[in-house]
């Protein structure tokens, strides 16, 4: 599934995966750059909870983007399929200066909104300009390609190691996983890459966010790390040659760790210290 077309003129809006368990209580800075590219003061934010079970996750994400300033945060839980046809939630999205989907479980996400009218209209929005964020599970969904669930117990990939599902397509260029260095899911972001070389794998911590520009240019932010796999150069992968549970042999895979201020190129494969780099004299 190809992203939404962007029209002549106009420019796709950023795509914020954020890796979970995000500062709400100090600087909020992966959340407060977030609200800014919405528009900042007066911004109109749509939160989609319905990964989360918990009654009172919209309502958290209320009270922090109005305590930035927020105009309206209108919360759209969707808990069945019909839900996602009703055309007043969908207006609400429709309207918003920003989109921002919780965590909880991806699969709730991709079984309830998965090809309905909200889905669409998230992808219609994203490609007219509008930042479209997600925490954790919310943050898996963006992509084309979405990590369903796999194991976190072991850094070598194995043929078993993860379970991909459609996400909403906002981006064919990435992978991404979350909870990354806290929950040691290295080896299962590998896997979906011996899978899928094209894409490029992006392993975000907690407390950090992987801020997709228009251009295609990934910029962190945020207290932990991004960690870059790029499969391009993939030389060989015995992955159509395993039983589930055997490792998988991969070569010529790049790897880099990305920190507050760096940068990756998502069009040409080129990572940048960004702001980290020494200044020339």
């Amino acid at each position: 599934m190809c992203p939404s077309r962007v029209a002549e003129g106009e420019r796709r809006g950023w795509i914020i995966p954020i890796g979970g368990a995000e500062d709400k209580e100090n600087d909020k800075r992966v959340l407060r750059k977030f609200f800014e590219l919405c528009g900042g003061e007066g911004a109109q934010i749509a939160v989609i909870p319905t990964a989360s079970k918990l009654n009172d996750t919209g309502d958290r994400y209320t009270e922090l983007f109005g305590a930035m300033g927020a105009g309206s945060v209108s919360v759209l839980d969707f808990d069945t399929r019909r839900d996602a046809h009703e055309r007043n939630r969908i207006s609400k999205i429709e309207q918003a200066s920003g989109i921002f989907i919780t965590g909880g479980n991806q699969l709730r996400l991709s079984t309830i909104l998965g090809g309905t009218p909200v889905a669409q209209a998230i992808r219609a929005r994203n490609a007219h300009g509008i930042p479209v964020g997600g925490t954790s599970a919310g943050a898996s969904i963006l992509s084309e390609h979405m990590i369903a669930s796999g194991r976190s117990d072991d850094e070598t990939p194995r043929a078993d190691s993860v379970r991909l599902a459609p996400g909403l397509g906002l981006t064919n260029r990435v992978v991404i996983d979350q909870h990354f260095r806290q929950r040691d899911r290295l080896g299962r972001l590998l896997a979906a890459l011996a899978y899928n070389p094209f894409a490029i794998g992006l392993g975000v911590d907690e407390d950090t966010a992987a801020f997709i520009s228009p251009d295609n240019v990934v910029e962190v932010e945020g207290s932990g790390a991004v960690t870059v796999i790029d499969a391009d150069g993939l030389q060989f992968s015995s992955m159509a040659q395993l039983d589930d549970d055997e490792p998988v042999c991969m070569l010529g895979v790049k790897l880099h760790i990305l920190t507050a201020g760096a940068t990756f190129n998502l069009m040409n494969r080129t990572p940048s210290a960004g702001k980290l780099a020494p200044v020339k004299e």
